[in-house]
């Protein structure tokens, strides 16, 4: 696997579905989009490292690639061709952890001049093709959960004085095995909603299973295709926490997902059918009933031709292969692509973060939860920043700004200072204000550069003028400011001044803005 062709995530995602999901190289192969045997080939480099899974936290994608890419395997061929068994290689498949790599390795040990592995493979499915088209699926203990959204909805009166009625979704989980099943309602399909309801179905099953799969909806795939869809990076950051994978149907075949569609119309039957003329005043109010509902459904209704409940199939054959939970529940994260500024701020959600100076126009990705805001760049984090509001303020770390900045700072200040009271005691005031109100007084450098610039196309009355009706109303920005000239409002007094026309400033006086 070439480290120029192959991106360091898609090695890691092969390694992933490989030592957590157990998944079969062949579908690795066609999951990821490349060769099967560039598949094999990075398994073995793999191991030849040294290396084990999990991998360490510390271990960046550039460690990574050294480890792996130090060399190049080699792969021999075979000339004289063999005619395997395939029924026997057919019946072998059925067995849990038996691949069709494992059968050619057996195959090419007992007839080393036989057939190469791209074409042993080819000649199986050829062969395969002749049976059935529809076969039952077998799902192994522990090995997928499914997850869909049901196609019907259930009305909620979100507003009991006017009626208001609003659709909850339905989302449903199925363990392949034991069929145990997790139902709850939420507001949205949305990629917020859609995580949380993963988080809540483990909890419910109280374990983790190998594999994920859903279908290709956006919320999970960003781009569906056959040979290599692309998981939301949420989605997949997610299944990373829990040590599971994702594994989405192929677009456009239903009966790869089979198992929850004949658990949506279960669900729609039992559940659905049985609240068509019940009313629901909130959210919370509809889960409740769902889960009672549901309570029954896997724990007091036998499965046809089995004589047991969904409960015990879980318990029996799902619970001893589950992965346990981590300690703590994922926590939702979004992630933006931003470009860092000349100031080495970048704006996320109108508030403005550092990142190391020497980052300055590169470009980042931001990992956004609740309380934080994460920088990485090519998968290293730069920066932490506890998450603030969108007030257009900046949070600026200390260590991010080059040394000149610090150790100049007051000669910086104090120039901008003197070319302000130039213009006027006014145009001073202002920007002494906006230097001031900054946790760092480089964070106002540029509006205080933008306002003195003013000067030129306006001229240095009008200038006086805007900055005085700007400090009576608080609004202490460049924007502001030129806004004021833009519509003319600095020819307009908002109260009466003083004798000498001087603003008045002192900590004991509001001021407009306080009554605003």
């Amino acid at each position: 696997m070439p480290a120029e062709r192959t991106t360091m995530r898609q090695v890691r995602e092969v390694l992933r579905l490989k030592f957590v999901g157990g998944v079969p190289i062949r579908e690795i192969a066609r999951r990821i989009g490349v060769a099967a045997s560039t598949v094999r080939t990075t398994i073995k480099r793999f191991h030849t490292a040294g290396l084990s899974w999990p991998l360490p936290e510390e271990m960046t994608d550039a460690a990574l690639e050294a480890r792996l890419f130090a060399d190049a395997g080699t792969k021999q061929g075979h000339r004289r061709q063999v005619e395997p068994d395939w029924a026997s290689i057919h019946r072998e498949l059925k067995r849990k952890h038996v691949t069709l790599s494992i059968l050619w390795d057996e195959y090419i040990a007992r007839n080393p001049e036989g057939y190469r592995y791209s074409r042993f493979c080819e000649l199986f499915r050829s062969w395969e093709d002749k049976l059935s088209v529809t076969m039952r699926q077998i799902h192994v203990g522990g090995d997928k959960l499914f997850v869909d959204y049901a196609g019907d909805t259930v009305p909620v009166i979100v507003d009991r004085l006017t009626g208001e009625v609003r659709q909850a979704q339905i989302f449903v989980a199925v363990m392949g095995a034991s069929n145990f099943t997790h139902v709850e309602a939420t507001w949205t399909q949305a990629l917020g909603d859609w995580i949380g309801a993963h988080t809540r179905a483990f909890a419910a099953i109280g374990g983790v299973p190998r594999l994920i799969v859903p279908d290709n909806a956006k919320v999970a795939v960003i781009k569906a295709c056959l040979y290599e869809p692309q998981v939301n990076r949420t989605y997949a950051e997610m299944a990373a926490h829990y040590g599971t994978a994702v594994l989405p149907t192929r677009p456009r075949r239903p009966r790869d997902k089979a198992k929850v569609e004949a658990c949506v119309l279960i669900v729609e039957r039992w559940l659905i059918g049985r609240l068509r003329d019940r009313r629901f005043y909130s959210l919370a109010e509809l889960n409740a009933e769902i889960r009672d509902l549901l309570k029954r459904l896997n724990e007091e209704r036998p499965i046809r031709r089995l004589g047991v409940t969904r409960r015990q199939l879980l318990e029996e054959l799902d619970r001893p292969a589950l992965k346990p939970l981590p300690t703590e529940p994922y926590v939702f994260a979004e992630w933006r692509v931003r470009r860092v500024g000349i100031d080495y701020h970048i704006d996320v959600e109108g508030h403005f973060y550092s990142v190391p100076y020497r980052f300055a126009r590169s470009e980042v990705e931001v990992r956004l939860t609740g309380r934080t805001v994460e920088i990485f760049v090519k998968g290293e984090r730069i920066a932490v920043h506890m998450r603030s509001s969108g007030n257009g303020k900046h949070t600026t770390a200390a260590d991010h700004m080059p040394s000149s900045h610090r150790r100049y700072a007051d000669w910086t200040i104090g120039r901008i200072r003197r070319d302000a009271a130039l213009i006027g005691p006014a145009t001073a005031a202002l920007c002494d204000l906006i230097l001031e109100q900054r946790p760092h007084p480089e964070q106002g450098f540029r509006s205080c550069l933008g306002i003195l610039r003013l000067a030129r196309p306006f001229g240095i009355a009008r200038l006086e003028a805007a900055a005085t009706r700007a400090i009576e109303i608080g609004a202490l920005t460049y924007g502001s400011v030129r806004s004021i000239l833009d519509h003319k409002l600095d020819r307009h007094v908002a109260h009466k001044r003083s004798a000498d026309d001087a603003p008045i400033f002192h900590p004991n006086i509001r001021g407009a803005r306080y009554y605003q």
